[in-house]
């Protein structure tokens, strides 16, 4: 999920570009040693124990501006493994002494723009691109350059850093020194450019490795996977609202859809719910079928989690019947109309890892669940889409409507619910 909330200012980004976090250190953030020898020494020493991209990239920058070197602004811009992100740029200016970190949109490159800046030859050929600002040929050449000119930008160069499949990474330096970068400046900041490359490249494979995880796991099952919670059993008992839902009449939709209508079908429906469960801090565990898992922990305390829950499951349940009043254009007339069972449902669960050896699923399991798979069930005997059990519903402090008490299977005594 792309973060939201994040004020850029006094910087502005293209739509889509996200900005998400931001660091101001300044000069302080160089190196103690800021020689070139000393800058050789931290990036084949201490560089290596800085887990953080974006202040490790922002010391390297003021390293090299306290080596000597007319460095006025530079970025580093890498691809990922995400299907909302195509990748992070870091975009670093001396002269307000800030670094964001921010996140590129799949539909960058589709931009007619991208063609004419400077990092497409980086991106897809490799090949690097300079110019200068002040010449009214290279801004022709590069409509960013129309930017950069009233700036005092004088001397821009974008570089490859390293390729990830059939695209490069990139890395950009530009200064306004009269005249531009000398011959032997061009030369240092290439050679630390690729020393620095090899930090890079193992930060890339981090925030590559997490948003695959996550992508497929979940945030909070991902970090815990990602710190070592990879053995069979490995995890731990945590007290969440379980949400618990289900797509009606599965089965009769997918006999009577082609099974590529059936994909698009599931993937709006779980795009709606899913989405509304991520967007309130939930975590969402598992597709099965036509089913959803997830949870809201309590860690913000029980009530909190009931709230969120229950705000998020009317929302999600708002966005299907949104995909009624107005399918888009891949959503079957078959599949139409979309109803789903929704279950809320308080207790203790395991998380963690579970199945064969060298086949593990991160989950969560334990009696609650079960029970709140029972009263998703509920919803279609007593025809209301959303169902809490009482100690949910209590905690969400309204008057919800009360279904009485109703026998679950496998549970000894019955369950009172309330329809939200």
């Amino acid at each position: 999920m792309i973060p939201r909330g994040f004020d850029p200012a006094p910087r502005a980004y293209a739509r889509y570009v996200t900005a998400i976090r931001r660091s101001a250190r300044g000069p302080e953030a160089a190196p103690a040693e800021t020689d070139f020898p000393g800058l050789e020494r931290w990036l084949l020493g201490a560089a290596m124990e800085e887990g953080d991209p974006m202040l490790l990239i922002e010391s390297f920058l003021w390293g090299l501006r306290a080596a000597g070197l007319p460095l006025d602004r530079a970025s580093f811009h890498v691809g990922t493994l995400h299907p909302q992100i195509a990748g992070y740029a870091w975009n670093w200016r001396a002269e307000d002494r800030i670094i964001d970190e921010v996140i590129v949109g799949p539909e960058a490159r589709a931009q007619a723009a991208y063609l004419r800046n400077p990092l497409h030859p980086v991106f897809d050929r490799g090949e690097t691109a300079r110019g200068d600002p002040q010449e009214a040929a290279d801004r022709a050449r590069f409509p960013l350059f129309e930017d950069l000119a009233p700036q005092g930008v004088t001397d821009y160069v974008a570089r490859p850093i390293g390729r990830r499949g059939r695209h490069y990474n990139a890395g950009t330096y530009a200064t306004t020194q009269a005249g531009g970068f000398t011959a032997a400046e061009i030369a240092a900041l290439d050679r630390f450019y690729d020393l620095f490359a090899l930090h890079l490249e193992r930060h890339i494979s981090e925030l590559i490795a997490r948003n695959v995880a996550g992508a497929y796991l979940g945030a909070i099952a991902a970090g815990e996977v990602l710190k070592g919670a990879i053995a069979r059993g490995a995890g731990r008992p945590i007290r969440a609202v379980i949400w618990v839902s289900d797509l009606r009449d599965y089965s009769g939709r997918a006999d009577r859809m082609e099974p590529g209508a059936v994909t698009a079908m599931l993937n709006l429906y779980f795009g709606a719910l899913s989405g509304a469960v991520m967007e309130a801090g939930g975590e969402v565990l598992k597709f099965v079928g036509d089913g959803l898992l997830a949870v809201f922990p309590t860690k913000a305390g029980e009530a909190e989690a009931a709230r969120t829950a229950l705000a998020a499951a009317r929302e999600g349940l708002a966005r299907v019947e949104a995909l009624n009043a107005a399918p888009p254009p891949e959503l079957s007339p078959a599949a139409l109309p979309l109803r789903s069972g929704l279950a809320l449902h308080l207790g203790e669960v395991f998380f963690g890892n579970v199945g064969a050896p060298d086949r593990l699923d991160f989950t969560v399991i334990g009696p609650a669940v079960n029970e709140a798979s029972r009263v998703e069930a509920l919803t279609k005997t007593l025809g209301r889409p959303l169902l809490l059990t009482e100690a949910v519903a209590a905690l969400t402090g309204e008057r919800l409507e009360d279904m009485g008490a109703h026998a679950l299977r496998g549970v000894g005594a019955p369950v009172r619910l309330f329809a939200g």
